[in-house]
């Protein structure tokens, strides 16, 4: 008898999880050994369960699908990560891909898909829709800003000025203001006013 694939499932939000159970326990190669809550929660249990797939949502609280995915795969390298997302942008999908995700589905088409992008995966290979390939053709994401990047690029979005922004993070204005020349540099702004639009356009400053 063939093992059944394990599958964590990590999404913040319960009715989604609820839906995934359901649609995935109806097969019979697959099963569910965990659901988490949170990427903290995520990288826990997968470390704790090893399941061989964890289907991972791209926005949650107390860390995101992109760290959640670096950190599983830095500590379980046998685990195949599946992006389920509903992200408007690149961005996340792409860092989450770098970060060693294996696999990308839309919520929208998790009905149609997702048993497909685990047994792809499982067996070693890659899911990635022509729908995803093609959003990462037309909006191409860019360099990841660090975490300091982007708490300075949150704080120009409410209206701090260089010097606010160095009392706020005990750092010096020129500290600031070479952050700023990075973060320009990543995003390809010529102001401070483009960086946050950007950063806003590509869901950059969301919780």
């Amino acid at each position: 008898m063939t093992a059944k694939i394990r599958t964590l499932i990590a999404d913040d939000h319960a009715i989604v999880r609820m839906g995934l159970r359901s649609l995935v326990e109806s097969e019979s190669d697959i099963s569910i050994v965990g659901e988490a809550s949170n990427g903290c929660e995520a990288v826990s249990m997968a470390t704790k369960l090893t399941p061989d797939v964890v289907v991972m949502d791209l926005l949650m609280p107390n860390k995101d699908g992109v760290a959640a995915t670096a950190e599983i795969v830095r500590h379980l390298p046998s685990a195949k990560i599946i992006i389920l997302t509903s992200f408007g942008t690149s961005d996340g999908i792409a860092h989450a891909l770098e970060c060693g995700a294996a696999g990308v589905v839309l919520k929208s088409n998790a009905d149609m898909e997702l048993v497909e992008a685990i047994r792809t995966v499982a067996k070693g290979g890659k899911f990635i829709p022509s729908a995803i390939k093609r959003q990462l053709s037309a909006d191409p994401p860019i360099p990841m800003l660090t975490q300091r990047q982007l708490d300075i690029l949150m704080a120009i979005s409410r209206g701090f000025t260089n010097s606010d922004i160095a009392k706020m993070l005990g750092i010096t204005e020129i500290t600031v203001r070479n952050h700023l020349t990075t973060i320009f540099a990543k995003t390809g702004a010529s102001s401070r006013a483009e960086a946050v639009a950007t950063a806003i356009r590509k869901h950059l400053l969301e919780p």
